[in-house]
């Protein structure tokens, strides 16, 4: 009996994948690993320069082919390969090689990995530098978190990011959403059709051993990326003002942070007499974590659903964070510690967290749940490799249906093939 041939899929990553460094690395490596358990045959490219900590596929069996921008080498190499489902890797992605795609396989379905929205994040990093040079108050931003739909759309429509990246979503076949949040601000607001996009949060084995218990932990954390710029502010306001909060009433507390790629500026902020300690990268992010007894988040802008905090729940490890950190991440369900608008709110929580065994212990406990809840592999991934089939099978009828994508590919596809093709021309007369 002849076996049908796998799925060959073609993965162009904004940078290649570092699963211990951000939420968006361990995403994609979520969705690659899910791919492999269905016997799909992969091929990982990026432009990107090869960072410190990324992950090696080959292992996994999944080629890795580095591509180049504007250089039509891109095109034959495609071609050859003849995958029958691409996915870009972010938005940016889609605008530099969705027209070669399409020029070259146009039968293959195209999936965007949107990771989170960036216009979003940029929009609600843009409000939150207003409201700094508004007013000195570093205390209370209750009035920026977690505003009404249509108060973000309003603060986005106008932006070029927005516009960028909503249209990439229609030229694709289908879009990977983490956040529930940001699928109903497009669907709503935005006016993109539902059957665009798809919820796929972040995706995790639960774990099998019992947790460090309370007594056999010590000190708070704070981890992410120093290159993600919500995590660089967190750490900012830990430092100007929640921290110095929780070292007034507790005098001998330490704060661990965490963070991939630590720039100077970053460890200029290192104070051990104030117990507040820049530890660079985590070998083990999961091993730290456990040791900890409370996780402070404490973002004051951002989008997507939170990484750090997902470790927090599978190490049982209560977290403290805003509206921000929060959003999105357990629907109707308890939250897994505290949820604060304020420094002042957020330091009383984390203390009473680091004091109170059997608030510590139920906030674990709702942990426990709401990964059991949300966030299983084994109930996402079969769900994503179900809607991808079914647009395969349904493609055509699919585009038929999306006239406005349609339309943006040929308009937008024009213009970055000719600046594409001219950049290219250009370069080789160098």
């Amino acid at each position: 009996m002849i076996q049908p041939r796998a799925t060959k899929v073609l993965v162009i990553g904004y940078v290649w994948p570092e699963p211990r460094s951000s939420a968006a690395g361990g995403h994609m490596m979520q969705i690659l690993e899910t791919f492999l358990q269905k016997g799909w045959d992969i091929t990982f490219s990026s432009p990107a320069g090869t960072g410190e900590h990324r992950a090696d596929l080959a292992p996994l069996g999944i080629r890795e082919v580095p591509i180049e921008l504007n250089n039509s080498s891109f095109d034959t190499f495609i071609s050859e390969l003849a995958p029958d489902v691409v996915l870009f890797d972010r938005f940016m992605m889609e605008e530099q090689f969705g027209w070669r795609v399409e020029k070259h396989c146009p039968n293959a379905m195209r999936v965007l990995e949107s990771s989170d929205l960036q216009s979003l994040r940029d929009a609600r990093h843009q409000r939150l530098k207003d409201r700094l040079k508004a007013s000195d108050d570093n205390n209370d931003f209750s009035e920026m978190f977690a505003p009404a739909l249509r108060e973000e759309f309003e603060f986005m429509a106008d932006t070029d990011l927005a516009k960028r990246e909503i249209a990439a979503i229609y030229r694709c076949d289908l879009t990977l959403m983490v956040s529930q949040v940001e699928i109903e601000l497009l669907v709503e607001q935005f006016k993109v059709p539902r059957n665009l996009l798809h919820w796929c949060p972040l995706m995790v084995e639960l774990p099998t051993r019992s947790p460090v218990p309370f007594e056999d932990r010590a000190n708070f954390l704070h981890i992410g990326n120093f290159r993600h710029a919500p995590n660089w502010d967190a750490v900012l306001w830990l430092k100007t003002t929640i921290w110095p909060l929780i070292r007034a009433q507790l005098p001998t507390a330490q704060l661990h942070i965490y963070g991939a790629y630590t720039p100077p500026k970053a460890t200029a902020l290192h104070n051990a007499a104030q117990g507040f300690h820049i530890m660079n990268w985590a070998e083990d992010a999961l091993q730290v974590m456990s040791a900890t007894r409370v996780c402070l988040a404490p973002l004051r802008f951002g989008a997507g659903i939170k990484g750090k905090i997902v470790d927090a729940m599978l190490c049982g490890t209560p977290n403290v964070t805003t509206p921000i950190g929060a959003e999105s991440m357990c629907g109707e369900m308890a939250w897994p510690g505290h949820v604060a608008r304020s420094a002042q709110a957020l330091a009383d929580a984390a203390i009473k967290l680091n004091q109170d065994k059997l608030q510590w212990t139920q906030a674990q406990q709702a942990g426990v749940e709401l990964l059991n809840k949300r966030y299983r592999q084994n109930i996402h991934g079969p769900a994503l490799i179900e809607r991808l089939e079914h647009c395969r099978k349904n493609l055509q009828s699919l585009r038929n249906g999306n006239f406005t994508g349609s339309m943006l590919r040929h308009h937008l596809h024009k213009s970055t093939q000719y600046m594409s093709q001219w950049i290219e021309a250009k370069n080789s007369q160098q």
